[in-house]
Parts: C-alpha cells; sequence; structure tokens
C-alpha cells in the first residue's frame, strides 16, 4: 500500500471510530449518526438536516442532529488529542504496545492526560534539579524498598554534583518520588474521587470586605459551605463572582474520614516490600506529593468540572429563555402606538403600520415634572386617529408605571389594548450598526421606540437584531464560557427563525442572516438585489442574486416564503426538490397541485404507502408535505400569552405579607423565576415554592411571560426584596 492509500484508509478508519464513539454517547444507530456527519461535514446546517433529510437520517429530530454535531465537535478533538500525544511519545521513543493500547482505551481527556503525565515535557521543578544532581537512581533504590539504610545508600551520592550531604540525597530522592506519585493515574483518581465524595467549598469573608459584601447581591454566601456533589450551578458562578470582586475567598475542605485522604494514598503507593527508614522516606515524599501537587491538580480539575457543569446549566437556562421570548406570539394585524417611556426628556412616542414601517414620531411630557397630561393626551388622539392605531406597546422602564396610568386615565384606548413591553436591549439596537442603517435620519430614541413597538408586533423579526446578552434573561451570563455561549445562543435564533421560517420580500437582512445556508454576506446581497428588483416573485429567483449558489440555494430555500408569487408551493415549507413529488401527489388522485392547499378531504385521499413502493418518494417527506398542504403559509407561534398583562399594585408600598396578585413571569434561572408584579421591583418566585412536591427544573412549571397568581410571602424593605410563592387555584 502506497502513502496516499494508507494515509486515506487510516483517516476513514479513524471516521468510522469518531462515528461509533458519537453513536455510543448518544445512544443512537450508527447509520444515522454517519447520515448526519456526512450532511454537516458537506455544510448542511441542523435544521435543514432535521427538516428535509428524515429519510436519510432516520427520521432523526432537530434536538438529536444537534446532540450529533455538539458530541462530534469534542470526539473529534478528543481524538486529535489522541493521536498528538501518540506521535509526541513514538518521537520521544518510549511507545510501547501496551501504552498504545492504554491511549486507544481512553475514552475522555482526563485520561488521556493522566496517560501523558510521565511523557510531557516538563517545567523546571525541584524534581528537576535532583535529576540534574544524578539522584533518580536513590529515587529507584528506595521505591524498591530492598534498601533497609537509606542513609547508608544517600551516602554515597553525597559530594558528587552539588550534593551536600546524604539529607540532601535523601531529600532530592523524595521529590522525585513525590513527582513519581503525583503521576500515577491511581493515586490521582483516589483523590479525584475522594474530592467528589466528600469535597467541600467553604467561603471566608475577604479582608476588610464584611461592609461591602453586606451591601451586595452575594450577602448570603458570608460563611457559606457546600459539598462538591450538591454545588449548585447559580451558587458556583455566585461564589466565582463574589471572588473575582474581591469580596469573599473560596477553598475546598475534605471532611476526612477515619482516615485522611494522605494515609490512604500512602498505603496504596507504598512497595508491600518497603520497611524502615526507606518506608518512612516514601510516606513523607507521598504526602507532600498530595499537598503539594496531587491536590492543587485536582482542585483546579473539580473547579474547572463544576465551572463546566454551572457554564451548562447557566447556557441551557438562557438559551430556554431566549427561545420562548423569540418564538413569543406577534400581535397580527394591529397598528401600534410605541411609548418610550421617561420622566425629565419626556416619552418618546412613534405610530407604526401593521409591518412595523415607521409612520410619525414626537415626544410627549404625561409624567413628573412638566405632567403636561392633557398634551399629551391631545397629541396621542391625534396620532390614533391619523394612524388608525389599535394597540399600545409601552416599554417596562424608567416612568412606566406613571405612564400606563396615565393611559389608562386618559382612555385613549381601551385597557386591553395595552401591552408592557420589555425594553432589554432596546438601547443597544437603536446605537447599533443595523439602527443606523434602518433610520439614518432619526436619533437613537426614536429607534428605541421603535424597536419597543415592533417587539410586539413581530418579537422574532425585531429581537434578532439585538445581541441576545442585551435582552435580559439570562443568569450570569457574562460570567459562562463565552464562546459556547455564543454558539448556543447563534444555535437558537437560528433554530427559532427556521422552525417559523422568513417573508422573503419583508425580512431585514438580521433575520434573514439566521435563515440556513445564508449567513451576514448573501443576507446583505438578497436585501440588495430586493431593494434593486422589487419583490421577489418565487425561490427560484434567488439563484439571482449575487453569490448565492447552489449549495446555499439548497440549505436555504426551504425555509424561505414568498406569498402571492408565480408558485404557490413557495408560501409553504415546502423544499423546491419536492415540487415534483407534490405533483405526483396530486396525479394520484386525479387532482392539480393548486387543488391541494388547505383541502382537507383531498390531502386524506393520498395514499403514501403506495406512493413508497412505486418509488416516488419517502414517507416522512410526504408527511411532511401533507401538514404544509394543510396549512399553507402557517405560523408555529400560537396566539396564546397575548392577552395585556394588568397589574394588581402600582408600588412597594402597597405590598403586604398574604397578598394574592397577578403577576407575568420575566425571567427565569435555575434557583426560580422573577415576576413582574407591575412595580419596579420583580418578585422572586423561589424553586422551592413552585410546588408541594420537588421541581427539577423552574422550566418545568414555568414558560416566558406566563401569567400567574403569586402570594407575597416575604417582604425585604431595606434591600427592596419580594418573595413570592405560587398560587395553583
Amino acid at each position: 500500500m502506497n502513502k496516499e492509500n494508507a494515509t486515506a484508509a487510516g483517516t476513514a478508519m479513524a471516521s468510522a471510530e469518531i462515528i461509533r464513539d458519537v453513536a455510543r454517547r448518544l445512544s443512537l444507530s450508527e447509520k444515522g449518526v454517519e447520515a448526519v456527519v456526512g450532511l454537516l461535514d458537506e455544510g448542511a446546517t441542523v435544521p435543514f438536516i432535521s427538516r428535509y433529510r428524515k429519510e436519510r437520517t432516520g427520521n432523526l429530530d432537530e434536538v438529536a442532529v444537534r446532540d450529533i454535531e455538539t458530541t462530534l465537535r469534542s470526539v473529534r478533538e478528543l481524538h486529535a488529542r489522541r493521536e498528538f500525544i501518540i506521535s509526541a511519545i513514538t518521537d520521544g521513543g518510549s511507545m510501547t504496545p501496551q501504552l498504545a493500547d492504554r491511549l486507544a482505551s481512553a475514552a475522555t481527556m482526563t485520561e488521556l492526560e493522566d496517560i501523558y503525565a510521565p511523557y510531557k515535557p516538563k517545567r523546571r521543578t525541584r524534581a528537576t534539579a535532583a535529576r540534574e544532581k544524578g539522584l533518580e537512581p536513590l529515587a529507584r533504590i528506595i521505591m524498591a524498598g530492598r534498601e533497609r539504610d537509606c542513609t547508608g545508600a544517600a551516602r554515597r551520592f553525597a559530594g558528587k554534583n552539588g550534593v551536600a550531604d546524604s539529607a540532601e540525597a535523601i531529600q532530592g530522592a523524595s521529590d522525585i518520588i513525590a513527582e513519581w506519585a503525583s503521576e500515577s493515574i491511581r493515586l490521582r483518581n483516589m483523590t479525584r474521587n475522594s474530592y467528589r465524595r466528600n469535597g467541600s467549598l467553604t467561603v471566608s469573608v475577604a479582608k476588610d470586605k464584611e461592609e461591602a459584601l453586606s451591601a451586595s447581591p452575594f450577602a448570603q454566601y458570608a460563611g457559606f459551605s457546600q459539598s462538591v456533589r450538591r454545588m449548585a450551578s447559580h451558587q458556583y458562578l455566585a461564589l466565582r463572582r463574589a471572588e473575582k470582586e474581591g469580596l469573599v475567598k473560596v477553598k475546598y475542605d475534605m471532611a476526612e474520614g477515619a482516615r485522611s485522604l494522605e494515609e490512604q494514598l500512602v498505603e496504596a503507593y507504598m512497595p508491600r516490600q518497603a520497611t524502615g527508614e526507606c518506608a518512612s522516606v516514601i510516606a513523607s515524599a507521598v504526602e507532600d506529593s498530595s499537598k503539594r501537587l496531587i491536590r492543587p491538580s485536582v482542585e483546579t480539575e473539580i473547579s474547572t468540572e463544576l465551572k463546566e457543569e454551572a457554564d451548562r446549566v447557566a447556557i441551557d437556562i438562557f438559551t430556554g429563555n431566549l427561545r420562548q421570548l423569540l418564538l413569543g406570539a406577534p400581535l397580527r394585524g394591529r397598528r401600534v402606538l410605541a411609548i418610550d417611556p421617561g420622566y425629565r426628556t419626556g416619552c418618546k412616542t412613534v405610530a407604526l403600520d401593521e409591518q412595523g414601517a415607521l409612520l410619525e414620531h414626537t415626544v410627549i411630557y404625561p409624567t413628573a415634572p412638566r405632567n403636561d397630561t392633557e398634551g399629551a393626551a391631545r397629541t396621542l388622539r391625534s396620532l390614533v386617529a391619523r394612524h388608525r392605531l389599535d394597540a399600545v406597546s409601552l416599554g417596562n422602564g424608567t416612568a412606566s408605571r406613571e405612564t400606563e396610568r396615565f393611559l389608562k386615565n386618559s382612555r385613549i384606548l381601551p385597557d386591553e389594548a395595552i401591552y408592557m413591553v420589555s425594553e432589554d436591549g432596546a438601547s443597544v439596537y437603536s446605537a447599533s450598526e443595523e439602527g443606523r442603517r434602518e433610520f439614518p435620519d432619526e436619533d437613537v430614541t426614536v429607534r428605541g421606540a421603535v424597536s419597543i413597538g415592533r417587539r410586539l408586533i413581530d418579537p422574532l423579526a425585531e429581537l434578532v437584531k439585538i445581541d441576545p446578552k442585551s435582552i435580559g434573561v439570562g443568569q450570569y451570563q457574562h460570567d459562562v464560557d463565552q464562546s459556547r455561549l455564543r454558539n448556543a445562543l447563534s444555535y437558537t435564533v437560528m433554530s427559532c427563525v427556521n422552525s417559523v421560517g422568513v417573508d422573503l420580500n419583508t425580512a431585514s437582512a438580521s433575520l434573514l442572516q439566521y435563515v440556513s445556508g445564508i449567513g451576514r454576506t448573501l443576507a446583505d446581497n438578497i436585501v440588495a438585489y430586493r431593494n434593486a428588483n422589487g419583490a421577489f416573485h418565487s425561490r427560484a429567483e434567488l439563484r439571482k442574486v449575487p453569490r448565492l449558489g447552489a449549495k446555499a440555494f439548497e440549505q436555504c430555500a426551504g425555509f424561505l416564503r414568498v406569498a402571492g408569487g408565480s408558485e404557490p408551493l413557495d408560501n409553504t415549507g415546502i423544499h423546491p426538490e419536492s415540487y415534483p413529488l407534490v405533483k405526483e401527489m396530486a396525479r394520484s388522485i386525479g387532482v392539480s397541485v393548486e387543488e391541494l392547499p388547505a383541502n382537507g378531504a383531498l390531502l386524506d385521499r393520498i395514499d403514501i404507502d403506495r406512493l413508497v413502493r412505486e418509488g416516488k418518494g419517502g414517507a416522512e417527506t410526504m408527511r411532511d408535505i401533507i401538514a404544509e398542504l394543510r396549512k399553507p403559509g402557517r405560523d408555529p407561534r400560537t396566539d396564546s400569552g397575548t392577552d395585556a398583562f394588568r397589574p394588581g399594585v402600582e408600588e412597594f408600598g402597597q405590598l403586604h405579607v398574604g397578598q394574592v396578585l397577578p403577576g407575568k413571569v420575566v425571567n427565569i434561572t435555575a434557583f426560580g423565576a422573577f415576576i413582574d408584579l407591575g412595580i419596579k421591583e420583580n418578585g422572586l418566585l423561589h424553586i422551592s415554592r413552585l410546588s408541594s412536591r420537588r421541581v427539577a427544573a423552574v422550566s418545568d412549571v414555568l414558560r416566558l411571560g406566563q401569567q400567574v397568581s403569586v402570594e407575597v410571602v416575604d417582604i425585604d424593605t431595606a434591600r427592596r426584596r419580594i418573595g413570592l410563592s405560587l398560587r395553583h387555584d
């Protein structure tokens, strides 16, 4: 076999091994995993694979395909590291068949690094210095356990290579033994297991920081202690933040049993034949290794594990919240009066049509210090009449409650037409390149008000313009791994956009960039083509967009909608590649394609099994086609949750323990949910107060935007904190 063929065979073997590894980790069939990996490597996206390649993958859903994508990345990193280690050990002349087998069977990065540790290039250490003095033979003599007189053996090394006496020789040998012990996989695993079973993290207040800690959000962590195995994700992230801010010091403690960890390590490492002075030297070296080398290294590992798990939970919660927010029901067919409330600078007010186009803007001053309620009411009535506005989108920031009170008192629109909308991130959008591109002639205050209004009209289309971290639904999002967070949030936005579908003729570049296979450059090209040539008449016309080739068209076409175009199927989620199949399905019952949409009686007559037997197409694809034809142009977002929230209180002072109030879920975390009660301060509904039974996750009970009934159980007036419990009546 020549070198090229050998390389190809090795690559194929590695690929097959990677596929087996991914399938085993996810308990999926190798055939399905192989199909997904192949499609991913061809440049296909997760939404495209899960939606349009079901026959090839064995009907794997989006969650499974995404899991394969993320697991594939970590498995490939593991295999790449394995290859590097094998090469490094081989080049160093230390590879043996037994070592090669151990490396091949290592299933985690930790196992690989443990095996590699003795062969890894080392920085200068105490053991390095001892080796340079020629003391490694003495260390081997001591570890052999046959030398009863260690001091006598050490004398043979005294006076050579700068070794002053036998005591220095024994110390150097001990340093070498300590390093050997630190490289022992058995000792490291014993230490890891001990920390995971018995370790805990304890907190002490940093010097002179008592007052600062008590005034911080981390006051509850003074004197905090929690076992490693029971550490909650939000607790660990909070401890890291508090430590980073210099408020506390966090250290590991071990709950020692009948024997200390060091005693167990000494017993495990001690040669059976070692006695007397040599046994004492070995025991001291292992204890030193544990305290100086193994424990600090393992503590770093445990901290990394805790951080990775905390990041995973926080990112999962953030992406879950973001998904709910992006898939919030749009308020269809309404012309909106959007208000960004304020005091001294007034309330920035805009009028928007059903598509969110800016019709007019002004400023009103119904709140202090001007309190011009009559003038503000006249201006709004004029706007409402002139532009036929029938809904109000009111930002929930400064002066929002006073402005809401003014709106209800003036009866400009019915109370049920007034919606309180989160304005988190609106200022970010208004100062962004996207905001300047959309409204080059308007200032940031107008752009911010437009964003607030558009969030009511179509949350998805507007919120994709804003960095998800600025939307205000995360938990310690600035403390988690930013690369992982960015990847997860970007995927979540892409998943939501593609699940809903995008109108090719109205979507902004910000929205289009998240469509499968497009990206920012093609999104800009699509908008530029649309501006230059007018509305698209068909999906096929996309091929005329500069740089949008066959692969990009394949990936994006099914997720783009063209309403009222030359091809009726272009306004469905049916991919153009399946249009011939739709014609076969129509022909099989003797009708035209144009007769199928929204005609349940005709669709029920289609015999999928017969068409499959005839080789016309795949069953899953045909089922999806029929589902699309039953409700052509449908939006998977529901109309639930669009009722305006009407609070029961207007200020903090009206609260009292035992009070039952309506509330709205505005953020979900690992430890509970924050509830909007109609005042500036949100209440905390702790996870322990969600149900009489133990709840695994807050998201199992609540969703973002849900209106709930809560009882006030605790009020901290000094810190303006409100504790709530969920009412089920």
